[in-house]
């Protein structure tokens, strides 16, 4: 089952500068996903963010996935 991110992930100007956090929490969803890019487990990245729960790396893959369906950020190439 996917998880719904934005029951999950807030942002606003009064959090973290607008950008997108994990909820209850100043953590940018983007070092959530740079930390996962990177080689770090669930549970390394729990470690290092001792204020997420794993329902926040869950949003902020399924939030990465949906931008992933709904952009096409780089041109793939043809090999």
């Amino acid at each position: 089952m996917t998880v719904n991110w934005r029951e999950h992930l807030v942002s606003g100007a009064r959090i973290a500068h607008g950008q997108l956090c994990a909820a209850g929490t100043h953590v940018f969803v983007t070092n959530i996903l740079d930390s996962s890019a990177e080689g770090a487990g669930r549970d390394e990245v729990l470690e290092s963010y001792s204020v997420l729960q794993p329902v926040h790396i869950d949003a902020a893959l399924s939030y990465a996935a949906e931008l992933a369906r709904e952009e096409s950020v780089l041109p793939v190439l043809a090999l």
